[in-house]
Formats: structure tokens, sequence, C-alpha cells
């Protein structure tokens, strides 16, 4: 056929039919907007947009992983924006993801094969005890159990599999790491305009409802940029600070990259400096700990040791910048006679004589926001439990918390233990120290504060265990290229 006689998209709007169709759709949106409101108008204009993006979700899945990613970082930062049940939105990718699976299962092998791990087995476990929780004759609500379980069990569970199977080579840990890292940068620029501009109106609402109560204290705000809170928030960037700390160290030839690593890593401590919380300083802390383990080098753990006695002296025993709000705040975490400590402990004491006769606890969801929300009568909803083990240990009872606790350290062993004598690159070897320090930060930080299972912390976690348990798959195709090559010349 000559070209030049085809019909192009352009060539449509000179007839008649296709324009009135244009003319008829601009004016129902119009009437919509005019009558149902702004939000509608704005909703016609999103729908076409979201056909295509699930579309290509269906078409190519991986794209969900990436989306849940960002997502996680500013899912409920948007919930003060647009009022939605905005995490049951990766709820319903994560579904999506498995549903666009089976429909290829009927043109190719899907590589179920791949997801074949001692961590996707310790996921189902742990996914099969919160399961199992939802007949603990304890539980008061079913509901909150179905909110609560999400975070504690389900995502991970949902999302170890399709990082096997789905985003499984070496640049996918790069394409992660670098969405990261910008992200988290984000987050410290969202900080820092909170800190020297003030909050924007939907901030402002966000505290005058209740928000006031934990983050404006003796007159300070505390920043939560567009994280969920400022506990969030200080973790969060406390453990970039770590991960891309570790990561700058492992860089040798990229310049550039090394240069993009300590930027992020700077601005992460800073965002947790400016987030006034005190728990967060455990992220570096023990972060810079697990380093120094995993290097087997006892020359630098005597230098790190020894920095890290400087650092509590600095704390614990001095009031040098005692002037700055941030500072006088994080030294009060090394006070053993602080007064919200004091509450944490007889708050524990009390949920210890509570639990005693309760070994799979009181059910998922009965602390916290959850059982504030669903069943605020109870002793636990009224019962701070403020440490991640702590609601754990409340909501799934003691069994429940030893399961976790294993789970959780025999990743952090693995990876430890791959860094220090199965990984022989030497740039694999780094980004899987800098997970690994990541974890053991957020897992010391997790006791003073609920932080393993918000957004983005879980997924980042999440994603990263995958990562770790990937990284010698990784590292023996690695070495085989390489003793080929010597072959080769």
């Amino acid at each position: 056929m000559n070209p030049f006689e085809k019909t192009y998209g352009p060539d449509l709007l000179k007839k008649p039919i296709p324009v009135a169709i244009l003319i008829s759709i601009a004016v129902c949106f119009s009437l919509l907007t005019v009558s149902k409101g702004i939000v509608i108008g704005i909703m016609m204009i999103i729908m076409p947009i979201g056909f295509a993006y699930l579309t290509a979700l269906i078409i190519n899945p991986r794209i969900g992983l990436i989306t849940i990613l960002i997502f996680s970082f500013f899912v409920i930062g948007l919930s003060r924006y647009l009022t939605a049940t905005w995490g049951l939105f990766i709820d319903g990718l994560l579904f999506l993801m498995y549903l666009s699976l089976f429909f290829k299962a009927f043109k190719k092998k899907i590589p179920w094969d791949n997801a074949k791990s001692q961590i996707t087995l310790l996921a189902t476990i742990w996914m099969g005890y919160a399961f199992l929780e939802v007949a603990n004759p304890e539980v008061v609500s079913r509901a909150a159990w179905f909110y609560a379980m999400r975070g504690i069990a389900l995502y991970q569970w949902m999302m170890i599999p399709l990082i096997f199977i789905l985003f499984n080579r070496p640049k996918d840990l790069k394409i992660f790491i670098m969405i990261w890292g910008i992200l988290s940068l984000l987050g410290t620029m969202k900080g820092m305009q909170q800190l020297f501009f003030g909050v924007d109106p939907f901030e402002q609402r966000w505290l005058d409802n209740g928000g006031h109560v934990t983050h404006i204290l003796f007159g300070k705000l505390r920043i939560f940029s567009f994280y969920s809170d400022a506990g969030q928030f200080g973790a969060s960037q406390g453990h970039a600070g770590v991960v891309f700390g570790v990561l700058a160290m492992a860089v040798k030839k990229n310049i550039k990259l090394k240069i993009f690593f300590i930027i992020v890593s700077i601005a992460g401590i800073y965002g947790m400096m400016i987030s006034g919380t005190r728990g967060a300083i455990a992220v570096p802390a023990m972060g810079g700990i697990m380093f120094l383990i995993i290097r087997k080098n006892i020359p630098v753990l005597i230098l790190g040791a020894i920095m890290g006695i400087g650092v509590y002296v600095f704390f614990a025993h001095t009031t040098l910048l005692n002037n700055n709000a941030q500072i006088r705040r994080m030294r009060t975490a090394f006070d053993p006679n602080d007064a919200s400590l004091q509450v944490r402990l007889a708050n524990q004491r009390k949920l210890s004589g509570y639990l005693a006769s309760r070994p799979f606890g009181g059910g998922i969801g009965s602390t916290g926001n959850w059982g504030q929300r669903f069943t605020p009568h109870t002793f636990l909803a009224n019962t701070a439990t403020d440490s991640w083990y702590v609601a754990i240990w409340a909501d799934m009872g003691i069994v429940g918390l030893y399961l976790h606790l294993f789970v959780l350290f025999f990743v952090l062993i693995t990876g430890a233990y791959n860094v220090m004598f199965r990984i022989k690159d030497p740039w694999l070897k780094g980004q899987i120290s800098a997970l690994t320090c990541g974890m053991a930060g957020i897992m010391a930080a997790s006791y003073g504060n609920g932080v393993f299972g918000q957004f983005p912390t879980g997924i980042l976690m999440y994603m990263g265990m995958a990562f770790i348990f990937l990284a010698p798959r990784w590292d023996k195709k690695i070495q085989e290229e390489k003793v080929q090559e010597l072959q080769l010349a």
C-alpha cells in the first residue's frame, strides 16, 4: 500500500463521527465535573492512564514490584491529602502480579522453581502462623486481624517469591538501590522544607487532628516528611544512612556513583537527626557494629569500638551541643531514668502479667492503631506497645515472638555468612554487606519503635531479604564467567 494513502490518527479528526465522539466525551466530563465536583473530573482523566498502566502491568508484572517500592514511600503521606484506603492498593498490585503470572503460564513456563529458597519457606511458615491466629480464641475482631496481618506477614509472603521470579538479576538490585536512594533524598528534602519553612496546610490539619500530641514537643516540631510519623522517618533515614554509607565504601572505580551514595548517606543521617527520634540512633549504631563484624578486620573493629565508645560518652556523659533541640532529645535515649522509658517498662510489666496465660497472644490487630480502631474497649488496645517486638508479643504471644525472631536472625546470620565466606565478587559483597548492616540496624531500632512492618521500611526489608538469598546464585555465575574468560584467554 502506498504510505501516502494510509489513514493516520490525526486524519480521523477530519471526519464528523470521531469529532462528534470527542465533543460528547468532553461535554460529559464537563457536566460530571460541574455536578459531582473536581474529584470526579480528575478521576475521569486518570481512568485512561490507569487502564494503560494495568495493561502494562499484566504484560510485564515486574512493573508492579517497582510501583510498590516507589509507592511505599508515599502511601501514608498521601492520606494527608486524599482520604482513601491507600494500603489496599498494594494488596491489589500483588494480586494482579500473581494473576498475570497465572495467565502467562498458559503460554509459557513460569520459573516457579526460582522461588525455592530457605527464606521462601520461612516466610510461608510465618504466614501460616499468622493465618492460624484468626482462630485464636482471644481474637475480638476478625476485621482487625485482616488489616494488621498484611503488614506483619502477608506482604512478606507474597513479595519474596515475586522477587525470585521477576526481579532476580543483579541489575534489578541496582534498580532497587537507585530508587531507594533517590526517594530517601526526596524524604530528607521534604523534611528540610518542614524544618525551615513549616508544614503545608494539609500537614497542619493532620497535626491539628491529633498529630501534634507526638510531633510537637516543647514547642519544637518533630519532622515527619511524607512518612507516617517522625519515628518511621527517623528510622528509615537512618537505614538509608547505613546502607548507602557502606555502598559508598564498596564502590571503587565509579566516582559518580560513589558521590551519589555519599550524598544519600549524609542526607539520611541528617534526616534521622532532624526527626527527633531517639530510637533511630540504634540504626547506625547497630549497623556500624555489624559492618565491623563482617569486615573480619581486628584493627578496624578496635577503631570502631573506640569510636562507638566516644559516641556513647558524648551523648550519655556530656552536655555538649545541648542547645540543639535534636541532639538534646536524642541524648535522652541514653538516660536510664528517662520518664518515657519508665512508662514503657511499666507497660511491658503489665503486658507480661496479662500474656502469661496467653501463649498465642491476644490476636493480631489487638494493639496499636488497629486495636484503637476496631476494639477500643479492650486492655490490649489501651496499653501502648511502642516496640515492634512488644507488639508481636502482645498480638501473637511468646510463641509468635520466638518464631518471628528466629526468622529475622536466620536471615541476618545468613547475610553475614554470605558476605564473610561465600560471596567472592567485591561489588556484590559490598551490596549485600550494606543490606545486612541495614537490616541489623532496623532490627535494633524496632525494639524502641514499631518501625519494621511500616511503610516503606517493611517493603525495603522484604525485598532486601530476597536479595540476600539471591546473591550466592549470582556470585556463582560471576565466578563461572570469570573462569570461562580465563580459559578462553
